[in-house]
Parts: structure tokens; C-alpha cells; sequence
């Protein structure tokens, strides 16, 4: 988490990391979805991929002081995280200025989509509701994500013998999470068509398909040969 310290000398708010490591580690997130895949490496399995991106990183990066950049990045790290596994969810890495996580769908997939949308939400809650304001205090630039989320089969590799060796995910379903993602606008949250059609129909109510995707999306939908719809929260 963040806070606000006063400096004595100059009378300026800094940003200032409190890290509780018990509850807020990054290393323990990574760990408990290293081990979760372990049990499932060399097969397929079904999840719900879920890409977080900060908007604006680069910019960032170019502005602020590097430590004042490294502090604002583990926060968000850390806060997303925590989100993340509220939701029963697993983070799987952190690439640059995202967080990649996932969501085990075999066993009830309406809940697990559902679970994904919520988390998602409150991710943006978080980052709006406590995350931006103490920014804002320390004149820094309020942080924005856009979120993508799918659904299928992906192939659990391991890139070693041993079980502390990398593990990862492949698959059709990691990549249009991806572009997903990239094709939404801040603070928004897009869905594919898997999610969409096993969510309630009241959190259905919420979504309109993107009508805004034209000539940059061109994944189809396996099982038609039809172009695979997006749906981005209202």
C-alpha cells in the first residue's frame, strides 16, 4: 500500500512505500500460482485469463523520479494482486506495466466469469478510491488500467526438470486476452465472447459489443469461423 509522509525539509508530500510482506508480497503471489500450475504442468486446462495494463507507464517512467517510479509500480503491483487473489484468483507474472492473472474455470464457469468481472471492478474501485487520491496529494498523475478478459484451453509448459524451474501459459486464449486489452480504452473493461455468454443477465445488461474494433481485430471464434465479438462494460 501507499502513504502520504511529510517531508520535514521542504514541507512536500512524498508517496512513501508501507509494504506488508505477509499480505502483500508479489514474490508470494507468484509463488502460489507457480505451485497451483505445477499440479497441471504438460496438460491443458481451462481458464479464464485476465490482463490488467497500466495506462500511461511510459510517460511515467520519462517524468518521475526513477525511486518515486519503482515505488509507484510495486504498489500497483501489490494492490492489484491483492485484488486479484480476494477473487480466488492466481496472478501468473507481471510483464512490464501489467498483470497477468488467471481464474481455474473447469469446475463452475458462471461463477469463475462472473468472479473475473467483479474482480475487475474492483480493481478499478481501488485504484480510483484509494490509490489516485493519495497521488493526487504528492501532484502526481492519477493512474489508469484497461482490462481484458477471455476464456479457453491453454497448454501449462514448464522450461526445466525441475520444480522450481519457470512455468508459464500457451495457448490461442492468452493472446486474444492480450489484444483484448490492448484495444480497450482506460478504465474500461472488455470481455470476449466466452465470458459474455455465461454471464448473468443482469451483469450482461452492463456490456455492449464493441462496435469500434473495425479493421484491428481479426480473431475468429473457433468453433465458427465467425468473427469473435468483444464486449466492453458501459
Amino acid at each position: 500500500m501507499l502513504m502520504m509522509i511529510e517531508d520535514s525539509s521542504s514541507g512536500n508530500l512524498e508517496v512513501k512505500e508501507v509494504l506488508n510482506l505477509e499480505t502483500l508480497s508479489t514474490d508470494a503471489s507468484i509463488k502460489r500460482s507457480h505451485d497451483f500450475l505445477l499440479k497441471h504442468a504438460s496438460t491443458r486446462l481451462s481458464l479464464v485469463i485476465m490482463y490488467v495494463d497500466l495506462v500511461g507507464s511510459t510517460r511515467m517512467s520519462m517524468t518521475l523520479p526513477a525511486d518515486k517510479v519503482v515505488t509507484i509500480s510495486r504498489a500497483f503491483s501489490y494492490e492489484m494482486s491483492s485484488v486479484v487473489e480476494s477473487y480466488d484468483g492466481y496472478v501468473l507474472k507481471y510483464v512490464g506495466d501489467a498483470v497477468i492473472a488467471f481464474f481455474p474455470s473447469d469446475f463452475n464457469k458462471y461463477l469463475t466469469y462472473d468472479k473475473a468481472v467483479r474482480c475487475a471492478k474492483s480493481m478499478i474501485t481501488v485504484l480510483k478510491n484509494e490509490i489516485n487520491p493519495i497521488l493526487r496529494k504528492d501532484n502526481c498523475a492519477e493512474l489508469k488500467i484497461k482490462i481484458g478478459i477471455d476464456e479457453g484451453e491453454n497448454v501449462v509448459v514448464q522450461y526445466g526438470y525441475d520444480r522450481s524451474s519457470q512455468i508459464d501459459l500457451l495457448g490461442y486464449t492468452m493472446n486474444v486476452a492480450g489484444k483484448i486489452t490492448s484495444l480497450t480504452g482506460p478504465n474500461q473493461i472488455s470481455v470476449g465472447e466466452n465470458i459474455y455468454k455465461l454471464l448473468h443477465p443482469n451483469t450482461q445488461t452492463e456490456f455492449q459489443e464493441s462496435s469500434s474494433l473495425e479493421d484491428k481485430w481479426k480473431y475468429l471464434d473457433r468453433d465458427t469461423d465467425k468473427i469473435y465479438k468483444v464486449y466492453t462494460l458501459k
